[in-house]
């Protein structure tokens, strides 16, 4: 799995991406994550990717010109990496407050594509026509504003690769935590010291008895009260 995220701040993803599960994803070669400065796609010496709203108003607008020169760039780089035999699968994501509320289906949906294209939005918004004719799809992680689509990228990219083979120790721990059935969350969790402070772990959970325990974790799985 390729992930190609469209920013115009690059660095703010370094940290995340070069620690734990998503840091041996990569040196495992199991997922590819490649940055892109949306300012390298620009023609004029100023390297300018926004500009004042057509009609007026206040703040600026991410242009489509850099943005249709990434995505272009992208396709060719896919392109010349496939062999014969293969297609790159690619979705193209903008990330919007209109788009659609982002849902561990969505993860489960994409994480069938090859190639996860992201393109993050910055200031006002991004010009209209990106999301009519270069994005496949708009995403949106919540009813809140952001200051940019960068953190919706780390999200979407997170949590579509701890679904892909080999990226968790465990595959179980996948199929079993919160979300994994829609609308359903995971049972709770405990572990050493066996008594802290007077609150004890549930008798059930030390019993060794393996039936009763999954008649316990299936009665304290929670539905999800949103749906």
């Amino acid at each position: 799995m390729k992930f190609d995220i469209i920013t115009i701040f690059p660095q703010i993803f370094d940290s995340y991406f070069s620690e734990s599960i998503l840091k041996r994803a990569q040196k495992n070669k199991l997922i590819d994550i490649k940055i892109h400065n949306l300012r390298d796609y620009t023609k004029d010496k100023h390297k300018k990717v926004d500009d004042t709203p057509y009609g007026g108003g206040a703040g600026m607008v991410l242009k489509i010109e850099p943005i249709c020169n990434c995505i272009n760039a992208i396709a060719l780089e896919n392109t010349k990496h496939k062999t014969q035999n293969t297609n790159t699968k690619t979705r193209v994501i903008l990330f919007s407050a209109k788009g659609k509320k982002y849902i561990q289906k969505d993860a489960k949906r994409l994480s069938k594509y090859d190639n996860i294209v992201m393109i993050c939005g910055r200031y006002e918004g991004v010009d209209e026509r990106v999301a009519k004719n270069l994005a496949d799809e708009e995403i949106s992680i919540g009813d809140y504003v952001l200051t940019g689509g960068e953190i919706p990228a780390m999200i979407v990219a997170d949590s579509i690769s701890r679904l892909l083979p080999g990226v968790l120790g465990n595959i179980e721990s996948a199929k079993e935590e919160s979300h994994s059935i829609e609308g359903q969350l995971e049972f709770p969790q405990y572990t050493k010291p066996e008594i802290y402070k007077n609150w004890k772990v549930p008798k059930v959970l030390l019993s060794g008895n393996h039936k009763e325990i999954e008649t316990w974790r299936k009665k304290n799985s929670k539905n999800n009260p949103k749906k």
